[in-house]
């Protein structure tokens, strides 16, 4: 789907700043373009003043809703299948939709993408076979797709490393003379407020300021590294980190798809035209699990998590849609049957993925093979025929 030009940069009409309206609904200062109820609002000023709006068409509008709920469906559907022991784990995204999706969508087709292993509405956004996870997480291979090709990278299981890749790429990117121009190479890297305390994060601050790397550094705020809230975190703003290490920060609603977009098309074009890295905070709600393996009852309250689907990126996009008549009921009920036309195909997928031969595993370790490599292949061969024959 293609996208406008959101205008982020527009000086002509300076926005009101939030400071009044967040103290008095005692919410966090950050850009924001649609309200929880799903009231428009023109425009929003950062911390440094930039002002931040979308021009989107109906069209537009109505693809951006349409991602928002295939790729939760697609998310409930893998959460579904680990469940019933189909997948070995899965980390959902659910009320990090429109983060991902805005920030996807705000990627031009040059740029690169450095994800967690969260980041399934990103990958949804570039054009990847939503399959391709499932099989990382099922364990019948390594992900499946080509970095290069669609640019964006494996996912990254280990906190925080995908920062340094990112920095070390966008260093490349930079050296190869290619930023400068509106064809410039950006890169965008992912992670979550838990990683800002990983040293691998901070020495990538570093290394990105340092080299004045074309990257943004987008964190998914969700409020929890597993189970240690953000006050466990950081005594101030994770986007006011930024500014010790030199380079601008910026905090947006993370639940909202049209200030995600905005905000991360204006930082990815200040990289590209050569201005260096910048970090985003997606002030975001993780509603689900850590992973399936966690249990978040354990700690926080049921209140806490009403509080925040009262902010659902879903429910105040289309009450936004319906507000301003740019669909009808026909729409919804269309797109909901995609969704779910999409997620059944998508479990029947899964299922009938073969299970690798075990001693595939050998397979890719190096390129060419080795000695020592084909001496514990046969080791392993030799250990798994013992159990021919047997109730094992």
């Amino acid at each position: 789907m293609a996208k406008g030009d959101p205008g982020a940069a527009t000086r002509s009409k300076r926005a009101a700043p939030r400071t009044k309206r967040a103290a008095a609904t005692g919410e966090p200062e950050l850009v924001q373009l649609l309200t929880p109820e799903g009231e428009r609002i023109e425009s929003a000023l950062g911390p440094d003043g930039t002002e931040y709006r979308v021009d989107f068409t109906d069209e537009e509008y109505r693809g951006l809703y349409r991602d928002l709920v295939l790729v939760r469906k697609l998310d409930a559907e893998a959460t579904a299948l680990q469940r019933q022991g189909e997948l070995g784990l899965w980390a959902s995204l659910l009320g990090q939709e429109a983060a991902q999706v805005g920030s996807g969508r705000a990627l031009r087709t040059q740029d690169m993408a450095f994800p967690t292993y969260r980041e399934h509405g990103v990958l949804y956004c570039r054009g990847i076979d939503p399959i391709m996870p499932l099989g990382l997480f099922r364990g019948v291979d390594q992900g499946g797709w080509d970095p290069n090709e669609f640019k964006f990278n494996m996912y990254t299981i280990v906190i925080g490393a995908q920062t340094l890749h990112a920095t070390g790429y966008a260093m490349g990117v930079a050296m190869d003379g290619k930023t400068g121009s509106d064809e410039g190479e950006a890169v965008i890297a992912y992670f979550g407020d838990g990683a800002t305390s990983q040293g691998d994060v901070n020495e990538a601050f570093v290394w990105a300021s340092v080299f004045n790397a074309p990257l943004v550094f987008f964190c998914q705020n969700n409020q929890y590294a597993i189970s240690e809230p953000l006050e466990r975190q950081t005594r101030v703003p994770l986007y006011q980190r930024a500014g010790g290490f030199g380079f601008p920060g910026v905090r947006v609603d993370g639940n909202d798809v049209l200030a995600s977009y905005a905000v991360t098309r204006h930082a990815l074009d200040n990289a590209r035209h050569g201005q260096g890295p910048s970090l985003i905070e997606a002030y975001t709600y993780r509603m689900g699990a850590h992973t399936t393996s966690d249990d978040p009852t354990r700690y926080r309250i049921a209140s806490e998590v009403e509080a925040w689907q009262a902010k659902d990126p879903i429910a105040r996009m289309k009450a936004f849609l319906t507000k301003q008549q740019i669909v009808d009921e026909s729409f919804f009920a269309e797109v909901d049957e995609q969704a779910r036309a999409e997620s059944v195909h998508l479990r029947e997928r899964v299922l009938a993925m073969p299970d690798p031969e075990p001693v595939t595993m050998f397979d890719h370790v190096y390129p060419n093979g080795s000695p020592e490599l084909d001496e514990q292949r046969a080791q392993f061969s030799k250990y798994l025929e013992s159990f021919e024959g047997s109730a094992h």
